[in-house]
């Protein structure tokens, strides 16, 4: 059920003289313009309540946690009084999906109901953008390896000459995962800024300057924080000054935070820098063969660097390499030969832009590796990640209750934070401590208006082995098989970990003559268009799926999730979360894991009922959810579904609304 029920409008067209709206509840009322424009409108009062919240905030400068249950209709919910607010409002959301839906339907169907001629903008990272300069280097380089890489290449040309606003989420029939687009897009490092002889042609630079005249714009948390850090250092903002922000999808701004309150440094990073050095170099004329010998000469130091950390790919705390004999000396090789990079790029940054950009980077670059093979800062958990020929070396912090508490007391405005899943039963706190939230913020918990005991049935299949056991993978597969029958496919099903995703991938579609989509080989818009377009169609995904995605109606009646979705105690950050909480004479259990899983939780099993109409089983794998004492937290979190362990109910479920939706065609 979208907002409103409004059909989809992606147009702007505010078009008509302002209708006299003095607030959000005569705009959202039965006698306001939404009912008297939209066919079949009927006011919500638990929406109507959470717009008054969020005006009263806006108004007030007021702080505002809200958890609005699925089908509230949270995002009219602010959309409305921040329009009629008068105020410039930065709006964050979790997932570019939302972003995506929230820019192009929804802000332009409130605006036109309103008839307010507000200006928007959509700004999103750099990344997400055509960067006209690196596509011009690279297009006639014949450096791809692949025939993939090529047509991809190709497509990304053709689509350059004909795309307004550059944003590479137009291009579906390109895999996320192509090498092609580090290759056509830029980043911070290698971004040239003002000094960029395509400067006139870019799309991020022309989507900040309509950022900077909108009254509404509309970002994403990733964006948000790498803005403030650049802040931090004494860099341009990339966000203007704003009113009031608000936050959705505000369950994700712990993690999304401690991202960027950290420090990381990627081998990625420096083999581009590299990469651009040498091609900077050609174009210039400079020493080829003296640049190509450094070059190669990091790159060797690199590879043995990163052979030091094991041959498999793994995370790890930093502490667990030093007491290996040989890395301090592969530490001061890596640096010795950045520094001889930078002293030779240092010799040439005169002759173009591209060349003082390379040596800016490699100064950075050098110094980020020199801070993040040292010492560890207090308060920072040191860890390293490695992959099958890269690693990343990172700093995050134990905890960003204190840099996000010092954010919202530099910046007096409005602050409303919203979500579907914030509160662990009725219980704020959780989200407050880690954000360090004061304890005189306005609060308000809405829950979901769907009939959930009448519209889906909780599955909790018998005999699964415990979710340690070498086999269970392959035992809630064999589970899943009769569940996925009876649904005709229809299915989401949700892992936990890439492993046991990959498993399926390779063994449910020698099991099932249906069509199987997998995470990660399209771009996620296109998987649900094909999932939602597609009969007896199952969707194979982790973590990017269990949230931020919204499949109404018969196309989605299945969602299995594997096992409780808890935090990893072997990933290093977590586990020395465990530890910090294990200092203070906390239980990290029950502070820290628990309530992050039956958050998270919470997330995918909201995939499954999005309208009033949707009909839907919940199969949750994991015998400890019954068969322990903390999965009562979980079920007492969940919507209240009825439930049932027998596969023959699951059945006549799926025989019942088959029926149902056969009688309605």
């Amino acid at each position: 059920m979208s907002d409103l029920l409004i059909p989809p409008d992606t147009r702007d067209v505010p078009g008509k003289s302002p209708v006299p709206v003095g607030n959000a509840r005569q705009a959202l009322g039965a006698d306001g313009v939404f009912a008297a424009q939209v066919p079949g409108y009927q006011p919500r009062e638990p929406q109507i309540r959470m717009a008054e919240a969020v005006e009263q905030a806006l108004a007030k400068r007021r702080l505002l946690l809200v958890e609005a249950g699925t089908g509230t209709g949270k995002t009219y919910a602010y959309l409305v009084p921040a329009i009629l607010s008068g105020h410039k409002v930065l709006i964050s959301t979790g997932t570019r999906n939302l972003q995506d839906q929230l820019f192009h339907r929804d802000l332009p169907n409130v605006r036109r109901l309103l008839g307010r001629p507000v200006r928007t903008a959509l700004l999103k990272g750099r990344s997400n953008y055509l960067c006209p300069y690196r596509l011009e280097q690279h297009l006639g380089e014949g450096m791809l390896d692949s025939r993939q890489a090529v047509h991809d290449l190709n497509r990304v040309a053709a689509w350059a000459n004909k795309t307004q606003l550059g944003d590479i989420a137009e291009l579906l029939d390109i895999a996320e995962d192509s090498p092609v687009w580090p290759l056509v897009t830029s980043t911070a490092d290698n971004c040239l800024g003002q000094e960029c002889p395509k400067l006139a042609d870019c799309p991020l630079m022309k989507a900040r300057e309509m950022a900077a005249e909108a009254e509404l714009i509309v970002v994403n948390h990733h964006l948000f924080f790498a803005d403030k850090a650049l802040k931090d250092k004494g860099f341009g903002d990339l966000l203007p000054e704003v009113d009031a922000v608000i936050f959705d999808e505000a369950h994700q701004l712990p993690e999304t935070a401690a991202m960027f309150f950290g420090q990381s440094l990627s081998s990625r990073q420096i083999h581009d820098l590299l990469q651009d050095a040498l091609r900077e170099v050609l174009a210039a004329g400079g020493d080829l063969r003296g640049m190509n010998d450094l070059v190669q000469q990091v790159e060797t130091r690199l590879a043995h660097f990163r052979l030091l950390m094991g041959e498999d790919a793994r995370k790890g705390i930093w502490s667990e390499l030093s007491g290996q004999a040989e890395l301090p000396a592969a530490i001061t090789a890596v640096q010795l030969g950045l520094a001889a990079v930078t002293d030779a790029l240092a010799a040439l940054k005169d002759r173009s832009k591209g060349l003082e950009s390379c040596h800016r980077r490699a100064e950075d670059l050098g110094e980020a590796f020199e801070e993040l093979t040292g010492p560890t800062p207090d308060n920072q958990v040191h860890w390293f990640e490695t992959f099958r020929k890269g690693f990343v070396l990172q700093w995050t912090p134990l905890e960003v209750s204190g840099p996000f508490r010092a954010l919202l007391d530099q910046e007096p405005m409005a602050w409303v934070l919203t979500s579907a899943t914030l509160a662990v039963r009725e219980d704020f706190r959780h989200i407050s401590a880690q954000l360090g939230l004061p304890d005189d913020i306005d609060t308000l918990q809405l829950p979901s208006p769907f009939a959930y005991e009448q519209q889906a049935l909780f599955y909790v299949p018998r005999d699964l082995p415990d979710p340690g056991a070498r086999e269970y993978t392959r035992a809630t597969l064999e589970a899943a098989l009769p569940v996925l029958r009876a649904s005709g496919g229809r299915a989401f099903f949700l892992f936990t970990s890439h492993r046991a995703l990959k498993e399926a991938a390779e063994w449910l579609p020698r099991q099932l003559d249906y069509t199987f989509l997998v995470q990660g080989t399209q771009p996620k818009a296109e998987l649900l268009r094909r999932f939602a377009s597609t009969p007896e169609c199952v969707l194979l995904a982790t973590g990017a799926f269990w949230e931020g995605v919204d499949v109404r109606g018969q196309a989605l009646s299945l969602v299995i999730i594997d096992k409780l979705p808890f935090a990893s105690p072997v990933d290093p950050v977590v586990a020395a979360r465990l530890d910090a909480y294990k200092a203070r004479g906390r239980n990290p259990f029950t502070a820290y894991q628990l309530p992050a899983a039956i958050i998270a939780m919470k997330q995918g099993a909201g995939r499954l009922i999005r309208d009033v109409l949707d009909t839907g089983v919940l199969m949750v794998c994991d015998p400890r959810l019954v068969g322990r004492p903390y999965g009562q937290l979980f079920l007492q979190s969940l919507p209240p579904m009825r439930r049932t362990r027998s596969l023959d109910e699951v059945r006549a479920f799926f025989t019942f609304i088959n029926t149902l939706e056969s009688e309605s065609a």
